[in-house]
C-alpha cells in the first residue's frame, strides 16, 4: 500500500512510519516544519514529505494515519476524509500494524525508553520500534523481517492497550499524561492493569506499589534485594554501571544511576523470558551505547562536559542529578550547570514542587520559557519557585565554539559556561539548542 503520515516528524510517528517502510509499503508523509527526522525519512526511505501539510499531499494514498497532535480541521485530514481515504489515528493504526507480530512490550512513567533499547540490544534478531535513537542502530526503529518486534508501549493516550503485548514489562507506574484520564487516577491504574493482563508473560518492577499489589502471574524484580553492589567506571570519560542481579551474576552496562541499573535488570530479565542465554546477554548488554537526548553526552572535554538529556518530570530529573552528582565527582569537577525548558504549562504546574527539589544539587540553574506543546499559555512564577537557587532565567541557549551560552530575548550572551558538568533537561526543542543547531 501507499500510507501516508500526517504530522511524520513526531518520533512515534515516524517509527511506525519507518517500520511499515520496512514492511514493504511505501510511505509519504508531512509535518510543520522540516527536521532531521523528515530528512531521514527522504533521504534513507524514500518518502515524499511535504511540508507544511497540504491537502494535496494525500491523494493517491490508500491510507492515512495521523498522529494524537492533529486535529480535525488539519487540511490533509479533511481531504482524506473528503476522498474517503481510510484514517487512522496512531492509536487506532497500532491495531492492525502489530495485531500479526510477537510483541515485546515496554511500558512505564520512566525509563521505558532505555530500557526498550537495551531489550532491543539483548534481542538482536527481533524488529524494534521504540521512541528514541538507539545510538546502536543510529533509529528509532530496525526491521527483521520476522514477527518479533521490541516495542515501546505509550500510556499518555492508553494506546498500549493497542499493541498485542505477547510479553508486558512495566518499569513504575507513576501518575503521567493524567489529564488524558481526566485526573482519574482508578483509571489510569485500571488502563495499567489492562495492558498486562493482555500478555501471556509479564515483567514488572514490584517495588512499585501499583505493581506490588496487583494479583496476576509475573516475573517480579524486587531492585533493593535482587541488585546489589551498584559501582561506576569511565571508559574514555563515558560513565558505566556496574552490577549483580540476583543468581544472574554481574553485568556492565552504559549510564550512570541506581535506575540504569533497575531498566537493565528488567531487560535482562524480559531478554531470558524469551529463551535467551544468560551469558549471551551479558556480553550483549556491553555493547548497549546508550540512546540519544538520555544522559547523552555531546562534548566530552577534560575541562568541560555537556549532556542533553529528555528528563521533563521530577522523577526523571532527580535520578539523572543523582546520577550528575556521581559523574562529576568521577570526573573531579566541582560544579554542575542545569539547564531547563519546562514542557507543558500544565505538568509544570501539577509538579512545581517536585521541580523545584528535584534540581537539589544544581549550582547554578537556567530557566527557559515553557515549552508549550501546543497548550495555552498560563502564568507561572518561576522566579519565585526556584528563589532559592543561584537562577539565570533566558529566553534560550546555544553552543559554539565549546562553550554554552545563555542569551536573552535580544539574543545577546548574559552567562558563559566552558567549565565543569553542563547539562539541559527538556523534551522540547532544547536538544537542538544545546548541540548549537537552533
Amino acid at each position: 500500500m501507499r500510507i501516508h503520515f500526517i504530522g511524520i516528524g513526531g518520533i512515534g510517528i515516524s517509527a511506525l512510519a519507518k517500520f511499515m517502510a520496512g514492511e514493504g509499503h511505501t510511505i509519504s508523509g508531512s509535518d510543520i516544519r522540516q527536521s532531521e527526522i523528515t530528512d531521514e525519512l527522504a533521504l534513507k526511505f524514500g518518502a515524499k514529505i511535504t511540508i507544511p501539510h497540504h491537502g494535496d499531499a494525500v491523494e493517491g494514498a490508500d491510507m492515512v494515519i495521523h498522529s494524537a497532535a492533529v486535529r480535525k480541521n488539519n487540511p490533509e485530514y479533511l481531504r482524506a476524509a473528503q476522498l474517503q481515504i481510510p484514517l487512522y489515528s496512531r492509536k487506532e493504526a497500532l491495531k492492525f500494524i502489530l495485531n500479526e507480530k510477537r510483541v515485546y512490550a515496554v511500558g512505564g512513567a520512566h525509563g521505558k525508553s532505555t530500557t526498550s533499547a537495551m531489550l532491543a540490544e539483548l534481542l538482536p534478531d527481533a524488529n524494534a520500534v521504540i521512541g528514541a535513537i538507539s545510538k546502536t542502530f543510529h533509529s528509532n526503529v530496525r526491521t527483521a523481517g520476522n514477527r518479533d518486534v521490541v516495542f515501546e508501549a505509550d500510556e499518555s493516550d492508553a494506546s498500549f492497550l493497542n499493541c498485542n503485548p505477547y510479553l508486558a514489562v512495566v518499569t513504575n507506574v507513576e501518575p503521567e499524561h493524567m489529564e488524558y484520564y481526566d485526573y482519574d487516577l482508578e483509571r489510569f491504574h485500571a488502563a495499567y492493569e489492562e495492558f498486562l493482563r493482555l500478555a501471556t508473560v509479564r515483567v514488572i518492577n514490584a517495588e512499585d506499589p501499583f505493581l506490588e499489589a496487583l494479583e496476576m502471574e509475573a516475573i517480579r524484580l524486587y531492585p533493593s534485594r535482587d541488585i546489589s553492589n551498584i559501582g561506576y567506571l569511565l571508559v574514555d570519560g563515558k560513565p558505566y554501571t556496574q552490577f549483580e542481579l540476583s543468581g544472574r551474576g554481574r553485568f556492565e552496562v552504559f549510564g550512570i544511576g541506581e535506575h540504569i541499573a533497575l531498566d537493565a535488570s528488567l531487560a535482562i530479565l524480559a531478554a531470558e523470558s524469551t529463551g535467551a542465554d544468560i551469558e549471551e546477554i551479558r556480553a550483549r548488554l556491553k555493547n548497549y551505547s546508550g540512546i540519544k537526548k538520555r544522559f547523552d553526552v555531546i562534548e566530552n572535554r577534560k575541562e568541560c562536559v555537556v549532556i542533553d538529556d529528555y528528563g521533563h518530570h521530577p522523577t526523571e530529573i532527580k535520578a539523572t542529578m543523582d546520577a550528575l552528582k556521581v559523574y562529576a565527582r568521577m570526573l573531579g569537577f566541582s560544579k554542575i550547570r542545569a539547564i531547563w525548558q519546562p514542557h507543558k504549562y500544565s505538568r509544570t504546574m501539577d509538579n512545581l514542587q517536585g521541580f523545584v527539589e528535584a534540581f537539589a544539587g544544581a549550582d547554578e540553574l537556567v530557566i527557559l520559557p515553557i515549552w508549550a506543546a501546543g497548550e495555552v499559555e498560563v502564568p507561572i512564577d518561576l522566579r519565585g519557585a526556584f528563589g532559592g537557587y543561584e537562577l539565570t532565567m533566558a529566553e534560550r541557549v546555544t553552543r559554539e565554539e565549546g562553550e554554552v551560552r545563555i542569551l536573552d530575548r535580544e539574543g545577546h550572551t548574559i552567562r558563559s559556561f566552558d567549565r565543569d558538568l553542563i547539562v539541559a533537561f527538556g523534551a522540547g526543542d532544547i536538544t537542538y539548542q544545546i548541540r548549537g543547531l537552533k
